[in-house]
């Protein structure tokens, strides 16, 4: 599949779609990090309504591929949430377009700064963030002191 194959749409939390995904996200997570309480996974639907955020999710031939969120912390700070690609679909440029999408809803939220957690697991996330101009800075909120997670922020 061709990145410009994908429709990338504005989703509720709740839909079909959106839960799929997240479930997956989810167990993948877990399997990576089965330590207790190493995983973050609170977002809540008025966190991303708009004017606030976004959760976008990515359809590849009619199907879903891939999600991402987007929630601003204040007047300039908007943090990226529950990025996942499918299994699947990995390795063809999806996370790649939908953080372009999610960084775009970004300034349109009026935010100058992306912060983001990921894990020292996750090897992909970290050279997909690394590529596209995010560096490395202390834990921030519930991430502060935890030893599995990376945070990053990328400057608009």
């Amino acid at each position: 599949m061709d990145t410009t194959e994908l429709e990338v749409r504005r989703e509720d939390l709740t839909s079909t779609s959106a839960t799929a995904l997240i479930g997956a996200l989810n167990a993948e997570l877990a399997e990576r990090y089965p330590e207790e309480g190493s995983n973050h996974f609170r977002l809540d639907q008025e966190e991303v309504a708009e004017g606030r955020g976004a959760f976008l999710v990515c359809y590849g031939n009619g199907h879903p591929v891939a999600c991402g969120a987007i929630r601003r912390l204040d007047a300039e700070v908007a943090e990226i949430k529950r990025m996942f690609v499918e299994p699947g679909s990995r390795g063809r440029g999806i996370g790649t377009r939908l953080l372009t999408v999610l960084e775009a809803e970004a300034r349109r939220l009026g935010v100058t700064r992306l912060v983001l957690e990921t894990g020292v697991r996750q090897p992909e996330a970290l050279a997909l963030y690394a590529r596209a101009g995010f560096i490395r800075v202390a834990g921030f909120g519930e991430y502060a002191g935890s030893p599995l997670s990376v945070c990053l922020e990328k400057e608009l």
